[in-house]
């Protein structure tokens, strides 16, 4: 089932402006998250799409039909929310036929319902217990099972793993995606982590403010954020920025303390950077604090910094380094004795460069 949201903003009677001209179509059957951080318009929006808030301005359709009256119980829709909500007095089988059950459903068709559902989930076993005796896990899938049991053609999720440790985390995402594609319906999803919309989302709209800000697959964001807001907020670390202009061929900081050659680029490449304050970026990950025989030097830009954090990771080591007044994570796999308040020299690589108006925040494209 497909879904428009065409210039939809949410004002509340206090004159708060939560939501404002947001837009997005939503393919059938498509995984779509919703990220952003806390207040900025997402776990709204929802609501809005599941008819729990009133939509201000602005049209939402399902399925080609304009559904702003229509009340939530009739717009095919099925949510589930942070909390499990779960009945402590009922078994995992009652939970989970207890909206059929209302509706009027005769019992051969509830326990058909209940028992398919409960093989999607894995529950089988779990039929007969009480919520008090499940994981937290296995909570959140009798929640889960109490939506794909209406067989509901749209799911609304609003931050559901957010009850679980990072462990059941982990497992539930790759979980969440499986049961997802066997139920074969249209989800959007709300979460305030960037690491659960970049592994579980067909695509990511990244909000701020009430605002969409980019709207694009994982790898659309990762790789090509349109603004400092998205190119910061996707990624684990975040981007590394340095403010700074040109000066002919090279870039500048706003303290001098880098000198940056960009004479590489094409002239008229350069001339789009010189009208500019500048926000040069690069990700953590794209950065060696080495080179290999391997690797060619005029691939990269050398940056310097003196260390000021070391954390391990087990598989990976994040250094937090300054320079001037521009701070800097870099990423790497290199397990040496890093000392503090040392200096390091480190590589960044220039195909995976960043440039961004500082003005405006939007990426400069070269």
């Amino acid at each position: 089932m497909s879904l428009k949201l065409d210039s939809i903003s949410k004002i509340y009677p206090n004159g708060f402006l939560a939501v404002e001209n947001f837009n997005l179509e939503v393919r059938d059957n498509e995984f779509v998250i919703l990220v952003g951080p806390s207040g900025c318009g997402k776990s709204t929006t929802l609501r809005m799409i599941a008819g729990l808030e009133d939509i201000t301005k602005g049209k939402l359709y399902i399925d080609g039909k304009v559904v702003n009256k229509v009340p939530p119980k009739s717009r095919g829709i099925a949510m589930v929310f942070q909390s499990y909500a779960l009945y402590p007095h009922l078994s995992v089988y009652d939970n989970m036929a207890f909206s059929l059950d209302l509706a009027g459903f005769d019992e051969d068709e509830i326990e058909q319902r209940v028992r398919e559902t409960a093989k999607i989930l894995g529950l089988e076993d779990y039929l007969d217990r009480k919520p008090r005796n499940l994981s937290g896990g296995q909570r959140q899938r009798v929640a889960l099972g109490r939506a794909i049991i209406r067989k509901a053609k749209i799911f609304l999720m609003d931050e559901p793993l957010s009850n679980l440790d990072a462990k059941q985390r982990v497992s539930m995402r790759s979980e969440l995606v499986r049961i997802h594609r066997k139920v074969n319906a249209t989800t959007i999803y709300v979460t305030h982590d960037q690491i659960e919309a970049m592994s579980m989302a067909d695509r990511i709209v990244v909000m701020n403010l009430g605002h969409i800000m980019q709207v694009g697959t994982p790898k659309e964001l990762y790789f090509h954020p349109q603004n400092i807001f998205v190119a910061g907020f996707i990624g684990d670390p975040p981007m590394n920025f340095i403010n700074g202009r040109m000066d002919k061929h090279t870039f500048v900081s706003e303290d001098s303390s880098y000198h940056i050659d960009l004479s590489y680029l094409p002239e008229d490449k350069l001339k789009r950077l010189t009208d500019h304050q500048i926000v040069l970026g690069y990700r953590p990950e794209h950065t060696k604090i080495s080179l290999n025989e391997n690797d060619k030097k005029d691939d990269y830009i050398h940056l310097t910094g003196t260390i000021e954090v070391v954390e391990m990771l087990g598989d990976v080591m994040n250094i937090y380094l300054q320079k001037g007044e521009t701070k800097a994570i870099i990423k790497t796999t290199k397990f040496a004795s890093f000392e503090i308040d040392s200096k390091l020299d480190y590589y960044a690589q220039k195909s995976n460069l960043h440039f961004f108006d500082k003005d405006t925040e939007k990426v400069i494209d070269l």
